[in-house]
Formats: C-alpha cells, structure tokens, sequence
C-alpha cells in the first residue's frame, strides 16, 4: 500500500475570510504559536524569524486560495507526487524518467526522484510553457495584423 507523501492542504472560502493577515515583524519582535488543545490545555511554542517567515507565507498563499504543502528538502518523491507537483500525469512523469529529463534511483521495484529534482524539472517546464504561450500570442498578432 503506498502512502500519500505530498499531501496539499487548502481553506474553504469561509475559513480564508476568517484568517487574518500577520502583521510585518520588527527588529526584537517575537512570533509565538498558541496552540489550545481539545481537551483545553494551552500550549505557546515561540518560533525563530526564519519559522515565522514561512509561517507567514504559508498562510498568504492559504489566503490567497492557493493549495500548499510543506514538504523537506532532501524528500524523495513517488511518481504520483511528482506528477502532483508537476501538474502532469505519472505516466508521463514515468516517461520523464525514462528519457533522462528526470533524474531518478530504484528503491526496490519502486522510482523515487528527489524533490530538488522534481522542482528543477518544474522550472524548466513553465519556462517552457510561458516561452510557448509567447510563440502563440506572437503567432495570432500576426494573424490578426498580417491575416498570415
């Protein structure tokens, strides 16, 4: 049975009205967590600026409606989360693999990318995308322009 490695988390529309934006930190200021259990027990966690930096940006994209998830930096990725990541489908991420573009190691029968990779490839395509949304916004003004 595989399990879900990369899993993306996101707000309704009435949980996204509810949050609100984290005010700028200044130079001594500390961010502190309060967590308040079911059970009632308070529990206050402070956290570095650098934790707070991605708190903060965690919670702009969740804002924003976007789907986020966190995940480490040394992770190894499935197929299936690879494809996640890199909105195309795992047999093509497969393929991928198989032609180089995607570097990739065994761990048994099973492929496993590392995340770095995956994000590398990721890059490359939306590069490749917005280079070719350019061509065909190139190719209809000529279109219109020159009726070519």
């Amino acid at each position: 049975m595989a399990s879900q490695v990369v899993k993306f988390a996101g707000l309704s529309d009435r949980d996204r009205k509810k949050v609100l934006a984290l005010p700028s930190l200044g130079a001594g200021d500390r961010f502190e967590l309060r967590v308040r259990r079911r059970d009632g027990e308070e529990q206050t966690v402070v956290l570095p600026p650098a934790a707070a930096d991605v708190v903060e940006a965690l919670l702009d994209h969740l804002r924003s409606g976007e789907r986020v998830a966190v995940l480490a930096e040394d992770q190894e990725l499935s197929p299936a989360d690879a494809s996640e990541i890199l909105g195309i489908s795992r047999p093509l991420v497969v393929h991928r693999m198989d032609i180089g573009d995607l570097p990739f190691r065994y761990v048994g029968k099973h492929r496993r990318a590392s995340l770095k990779d995956v994000l590398a490839l990721k890059a490359q395509i939306d590069g490749q995308r917005k280079a070719m949304e350019g061509l065909a916004a190139d190719a209809e003004d000529l279109n219109l322009r020159y009726g070519i």
